[in-house]
């Protein structure tokens, strides 16, 4: 029988290598991966490539993460806020590169790697240094700029509940960034705070359904479900 339940964070993280690009869900730290991440700084992979919505918050998470100097590239759409010290320090000595993405074409660039887009033309960016060196075009009277996909080795993500085959709901916005970058992602790891047998999750309120998630791990709430072989 299928089964994607695995017995610990460190267990669904331990093949992550050395330049790996790595997508992390959340939206600041409504939704973000907490212990997957911690189980990433643990694990010791470094050279990494952060996708990400921001740059990390205080001192802990991903913050954590880039403070080990682990990561080579972030790219995001909100590197800079009151206590994001550990970015602006790396950033300003030259430790960390920098890719900025608007937040809609981040979420776009994403999504077109799950559809299978090669490529999109967007307005968001034209005429400013974000568009330098990329190819634009004119579409109906407006300006356009071409964007690429963004696959990634691995995406953590955090969801409500899911089931051994993987299938995941969400909590509120909590799911912000976690369904394409399921979709997106070689290897989708989930740690949900619930797992519940087949069948309990209601088909119409899946969001994210198990063909797109590798890994499923159970932080917190009741035992997992009885893992099958």
């Amino acid at each position: 029988m299928i089964s994607k339940l695995v017995a610990s964070a460190a267990a669904a993280l331990a093949d992550v290598p050395d330049g790996a690009t790595v997508m992390i869900g959340g939206f600041g730290t409504a939704g973000q991966p907490m212990e997957l991440i911690d189980a990433l700084l643990e694990q010791g992979a470094k050279d990494l490539v952060i996708i990400n919505n921001n740059a990390g918050n205080g001192t802990t998470g991903l913050a954590a993460l880039l403070g080990a100097n682990r990561v080579r590239k972030i790219i995001c759409s909100f590197p800079r806020q009151a206590d994001s010290q550990i970015f602006d320090g790396l950033y300003r000595s030259g430790k960390l590169e920098l890719e900025l993405v608007p937040q809609g074409n981040l979420a776009e660039r994403i999504r077109a790697a799950g559809a299978g887009i090669g490529a999109f033309f967007t307005p968001t960016g034209y005429g400013t240094p974000l568009a330098d060196g990329k190819e634009t075009r004119e579409i109906n009277g407006r300006q356009y700029v071409l964007e690429y996909p963004l696959h990634a080795d691995y995406a953590l993500i955090k969801a409500e509940r899911g089931d051994r085959w993987g299938n995941l709901v969400y909590r509120k916005t909590a799911r912000n960034f976690g369904p394409i970058m399921a979709s997106a992602a070689r290897v989708a790891v989930a740690q949900v705070r619930e797992v519940v047998e087949l069948g309990e999750l209601d088909p119409e309120t899946v969001v994210t359904p198990g063909i797109f998630v590798q890994r499923v791990v159970q932080i917190a709430g009741q035992p997992a479900a009885k893992e099958q072989q």
